[in-house]
């Protein structure tokens, strides 16, 4: 069994000056024996502290009592534990938002540079190549499980991904540990219990090495994967150019670089940028790509994706989401233009200078407004902002500054407001959240 131990170690070497480690804890057999292990080794070499969060998502009964299970464990090897309960979101997959609320928790939990090691094993890795081959997965998706990625602030680590489910029952019987057996794994209703209880017993038997295979196969697949990362990479250095509404504060790109590329290297680059914002689109729903590449840019074209849109304007790409999806909001007096004036949903407002008496007032645009600009007197704001070039989703957004009912100056607009004064407007960060 001490070679398990030294795999654990030799997995584990870069992460040892982590601030912390935290060990997922389900009170199955995966995670019992992970923790086994860790508290052993802590006994023998130094490591990073060690601390156990067990995430409850109340989807059964049985579950009520696996908290305490894991207090009991825990108390037993001396090593704290947070247990953090989550509310799963109703959906079309229970096993899915189960997932992602519990991902969601161990983000929370994570500060920077820790680490959250979790439990899953050869097998695993087996059986999420082959449910997503079945769903039709791409490259990205048949990679399969990384031993470790970014998570929140810190990082996920997947130390036996290398270690059979075989070795892990054995050194569980050796060591006489008790685990939690989830009924619901049993239940064949879900994808993945029966691709572990109908499928790959019958693979097996006819392959006794499947897994291996398989698991191997998917670190193939990883590599090829790694290659295609760093062609995206040099295609979007080349798409990353600057803009004069870098104040936006949002992702865009370039779209004539993109668009001297073959379609292929198109789909792999957006695949690799779109991925930090969004869940991919299968194949289907590339469709929306190509209308967004080829049409006009009079029809305001719009490709609409699982976590926000992709925007096309002034030869760029530009990614939404959060709160610049919604109207920016009500008019707003502001009666202390002196401070900065929060604005609900749309970032924040202020003054540099030395401001007029009055009556100050914000609000959004309606259409038809005339703005008195100095030595060019009264302007049509629609045409100001034609010349300006300011992206068409940001215009709804734009602050206009009205003293006593008389529009005074446009939020960020070169030109506007007295020489003595000043309107800045910092937009709303994007509710962005790293996948």
């Amino acid at each position: 069994m001490q070679t398990l131990h030294n795999h654990l170690l030799t997995a584990l070497a870069p992460w040892r000056n982590a601030p912390a480690w935290h060990i997922a804890l389900s009170g199955g057999l995966d995670s019992t024996v992970l923790l086994h292990l860790l508290a052993d080794l802590a006994q023998q070499h130094p490591l990073p502290p060690l601390h156990v969060i067990h995430v409850h998502h109340g989807l059964q009964a049985a579950a009520d009592a696996w908290p305490d299970h894991c207090r009991a464990l825990c108390a037993a090897l001396h090593l704290p534990l947070q247990v953090v309960q989550v509310q799963v979101e109703a959906g079309a997959s229970v096993e899915q938002q189960a997932r992602e609320a519990r991902y969601r928790a161990f983000e929370q939990v994570l500060q920077a540079d820790e680490v959250l090691l979790t439990g899953q094993h050869r097998e695993d890795q087996a059986e999420t190549l082959l449910f997503r081959l079945l769903r039709g997965a791409g490259l990205r998706g048949l990679t399969a499980m990384p031993g470790h990625r970014p998570l929140g602030r810190g990082h996920l680590v997947r130390p036996l991904l290398e270690v059979s489910r075989s070795e892990l029952l054995d050194y569980a019987r050796t060591h006489s540990l008790s685990w939690i057996e989830d009924p619901s794994n049993t239940d064949t209703r879900y994808s993945r219990n029966f691709l572990r209880h109908q499928i790959f017993p019958a693979l097996a038997e006819r392959w006794s090495q499947a897994a291996t295979n398989m698991a191997r196969s998917a670190g193939h697949l990883s590599e090829a994967q790694g290659l295609l990362d760093e062609v995206a990479e040099q295609d979007l250095g080349a798409a990353s150019t600057s803009t004069e509404f870098a104040w936006l504060a949002l992702p865009s790109l370039a779209l004539a670089p993109l668009q001297q590329l073959s379609p292929a290297r198109q789909r792999n680059a957006l695949q690799y940028w779109l991925s930090a914002w969004t869940r991919l689109p299968d194949s289907r729903h590339w469709v929306g790509w190509d209308n967004l590449r080829d049409t006009g840019e009079q029809g305001r074209p719009i490709w609409r994706l699982t976590d926000g849109e992709l925007h096309r304007a002034g030869g760029r790409l530009w990614w939404l989401s959060g709160v610049w999806l919604q109207p920016p909001g009500s008019p707003l007096d502001w009666p202390d233009p002196s401070q900065p004036l929060l604005l609900p949903g749309n970032g924040t407002l202020w003054f540099s200078g030395i401001l007029p008496q009055g009556r100050y007032e914000i609000r959004y645009r309606q259409g038809g407004e005339v703005l008195l600009q100095a030595q060019r007197g009264q302007r049509d704001l629609k045409r100001l902002l034609n010349e300006w070039g300011l992206p068409l989703f940001a215009r709804a957004r734009l602050p206009l500054l009205y003293r006593d009912g008389q529009l005074q100056a446009v939020a960020n607009l070169p030109g506007t407001g007295e020489q003595d004064w000043q309107l800045h407007w910092k937009p709303p960060t994007s509710e962005q959240r790293l996948r």
